[in-house]
């Protein structure tokens, strides 16, 4: 390659889940000196060209190039270009199609600069197909773990679930077969596409395939952390995979912290002096991540759980009427973006309320806060039993019921009782409680190791850029 530097596209899926740690990736990989160009809207490259921009000032080879959103041609308001704006499932399947349409646009740019190798969400199958065509290898990122993407291949491999008739109970459970610990699953866990042969199932199993047929995959997750559900995934699956998380920890000062998504809607040196206020461990942070929601009903139970349960705590979102001016002084509240990294990252906090999306999870881990597990949809079932379950770190809220962000079923209230005792149980000084944030106090230390020279994911970096290097050479 002589002193030519290696090219990557990343190019994530359009929900900040997925951007978010994307951009991290972009920043690692120009940190070692690739070039890194992130293929994103115009609206979403807004959110990110800060952070782009002060790493260019520092000496770093990171660009963003735009495809225009073609929200109009699938009957989408203009402006819609994140699937946090989607609000039902008529708009997620407008939302999918116009996915679909930004294929022949990303294959003009991979005509145009000619990357090395590319980046691709998931949620992007034809990235496969457009990367081949331009003998350029594609690489697939999921944003979840190797537990995740273990369970989701024994479900696809071995189907459990088909052996409990359909008028069963949804409460009746079943083993997921060939993983390295016993996780069972209710069937009102178990995500819509395996119950619902239709369109979604025939689409999730294109991304199976896409991904089958892609150069390997990267892994947002650190050797320690589950070398179990590494090593099966890797050996006993067979697939390519690197770790190279968390990819949280590339944000270092206060500013990267500060806007990592989208710039906060409240002033993070407000936000530190409120904490600066509150003993070590004492706080309870509330957050559902970009795009899930919670019904009215549900949302009061929450508030009168956390108002009963005495810890202080910070909200992100909207509190039901009245209830803002009960809670001053003991509760925070961010209306919209909260800096979460941030926050996690305080000595006042002492546990995290979350709805377990990937990210929120590694944040936590990353950060050493226990947590209280509340999942609603994607893999955030299969991430709750990882962190209940396997590496103990979390207790369970007792959410019982699959339901897509968007859809308006009617999941079972978790009462305001419950919610008061997990929390005081979390948060108090009982033995189980003082174990749990003794385990997650070694697994930050061990995230924060993997991700330093010599360090697994630091190492698994290395790896993955020298293989790329060799393709290239080919």
């Amino acid at each position: 390659m002589g002193s030519e530097a290696l090219h990557v596209f990343l190019f994530p899926v359009m929900a900040q889940g997925h951007m978010i740690p994307t951009l991290d990736i972009a920043r690692l990989l120009a940190a070692r000196g690739l070039k890194s160009t992130v293929i994103c809207t115009p609206l979403n490259a807004i959110s990110i060209s800060k952070t782009t921009e002060r790493d260019r000032l520092s000496g770093l080879n990171i660009n963003v190039q735009t495809i225009p959103f073609p929200a109009a041609e699938v009957g989408l308001q203009e402006g819609i270009e994140s699937m946090d704006q989607v609000t039902s499932p008529e708009m997620v399947s407008k939302f999918i199609s116009a996915i679909a349409l930004l294929q022949q646009p990303f294959e003009q740019l991979l005509e145009e600069h000619r990357p090395d190798f590319v980046i691709a969400g998931m949620f992007l199958p034809w990235a496969t197909e457009s990367a081949a065509k331009f003998g350029i290898l594609r690489i697939v990122f999921h944003g979840t773990s190797y537990f995740s993407l273990s369970v989701g291949e024994s479900l696809n491999i071995y189907k459990p679930y088909e052996a409990i008739s359909t008028d069963a109970d949804q409460d009746s459970s079943f083993v997921i077969p060939g993983l390295p610990d016993k996780i069972e699953m209710t069937m009102s866990q178990l995500p819509n596409h395996y119950k619902d042969k239709g369109l979604v199932a025939d689409r999730m199993e294109k991304l199976r395939e896409s991904e089958l047929n892609s150069y390997g995959v990267l892994v947002n997750s650190f050797y320690e952390l589950e070398p179990a559900y590494a090593e099966h995934y890797r050996s006993i699956l067979g697939r390519k995979a690197w770790h190279i998380g968390p990819v949280s920890l590339r944000n270092t000062n206060t500013l990267d912290k500060a806007q990592r998504g989208k710039e906060s809607t409240i002033d993070q040196h407000y936000v530190l002096d409120w904490l600066n206020s509150k003993e070590p461990n004492s706080v309870l942070y509330v957050s559902f991540g970009s795009v899930s929601r919670v019904s009215n009903n549900q949302l009061l139970e929450l508030a009168m759980g956390l108002e009963s349960s005495g810890y202080p705590f910070i909200w992100v979102g909207f509190l039901p009427k009245g209830f803002e001016e009960k809670i001053k002084g003991r509760g925070l509240i961010i209306r919209d973006w909260a800096p979460q990294v941030l926050i996690l990252d305080h000595q006042a906090l002492g546990g995290f309320m979350t709805h377990c999306g990937w990210n929120s999870m590694l944040e936590a881990i990353s950060a050493g806060v226990p947590m209280i597990t509340w999942p609603m949809f994607a893999e955030q079932f299969y991430n709750e039993k990882f962190v209940t379950q396997v590496i103990k770190t979390g207790i369970q809220l007792g959410a019982k019921e699959y339901n897509l962000w968007v859809e308006a079923k009617d999941v079972s209230l978790l009462k305001k009782e419950k919610i008061a005792t997990v929390v005081s149980q979390l948060m108090g000084d009982g033995e189980e409680a003082k174990e749990m944030r003794q385990r997650a106090k070694e697994m930050s230390e061990l995230a924060k190791r993997s991700v330093v020279e010599g360090g697994s994911s630091y190492t698994g970096l290395t790896t993955f850029i020298e293989e790329m290097k060799l393709y290239a050479k080919k």
